[in-house]
């Protein structure tokens, strides 16, 4: 397939210990991690008592999402969007089979609204005032390529600009036995179609092939979180790489070029 072309206007990252991208390009380029950061993402979106209530993996997207269209200055109602998760809440789904299955008339209708795999995409929405399309997509472990490709295709086909937000928690119980996760991550993207001075262009071609295990700080930091496949791409921003590698689905990959630009074009 030809390259599939953005800017990369925004960037948002949250993981435990690195609560900002700025933090985690430090980490990345010095090693550095910051004192005392947050244990749980507090996003501004919603109400102190909404806040408090949402899962993380709601916390986590919302916090990057924001991140990502402030930095981009774009106004995030504005924007459609693709949410992109493997697992979606995997704690909240345990919870709900353990309840089924021994009391089921304690379920809990709070808990059950936030175990839908667009439940963050949901939340986005309403925060923001958002009337633009969103999008929830899960493909296993190549869900952030998949994600990836489906903001790159809107672009392609007329869409000025796009949100990319990606996110996975911990998964528990027996569920965490047969799909594996741990921590909380989170990483968004504003991606436009017109060049802006100092940003990154992205280009990206599908094509067969089978991804390299990815050795950067960020990724092995965060591996055994369910969206470490982001990683590759985040950790070649932080360091200035020109290249990264994602796994795309069985005997395919995404292969991304990254430069950077230095004339504003507007179109």
């Amino acid at each position: 397939m030809s390259a599939l072309v953005a800017t990369i206007e925004g960037v948002g990252f949250w993981t435990t210990g690195l609560p900002a991208w700025d933090s985690a390009r430090d980490f990345v380029r010095e090693g550095r991690l910051p004192e005392a950061p947050p244990a749980r993402p507090s996003p501004q979106l919603l109400a102190p008592n909404e806040r408090r209530r949402a899962p993380g993996t709601v916390a986590v997207a919302l916090e990057v999402a924001l991140a990502a269209c402030e930095v981009a200055g774009r106004d995030p109602a504005s924007l459609p969007s693709v949410f992109a998760s493997t697992h979606g809440e995997l704690a909240i789904t345990d919870y709900m089979c353990a309840t089924l299955a021994d009391q089921p008339a304690t379920i809990s209708p709070t808990r059950f609204h936030n175990s839908v795999h667009n439940a963050a995409a949901g939340y986005w929405s309403i925060g923001t005032g958002a009337t633009a399309a969103t999008t929830a997509i899960s493909a296993y472990q190549a869900t952030f390529a998949q994600g990836l490709l489906e903001a790159l295709v809107q672009l392609a086909t007329g869409v000025p600009a796009v949100l990319l937000v990606a996110y996975d928690g911990p998964s528990i119980g027996p569920l965490g036995k047969v799909s594996p996760s741990a921590g909380l991550l989170g990483g968004a993207l504003v991606l436009s179609n017109r060049e802006r001075a100092g940003a990154t262009r992205l280009a990206a071609t599908l094509t067969d092939g089978d991804a390299p295990s990815t050795a950067g700080p960020l990724a092995a930091r965060d591996a055994g979180n369910a969206m470490a496949q982001m990683l590759g791409l985040f950790d070649a921003l932080a360091s200035g790489d020109q290249h990264a590698t994602l796994f795309a689905g069985a005997g395919r990959i995404l292969q991304l070029s990254l430069q950077q630009t230095g004339v504003e074009r507007r179109g």
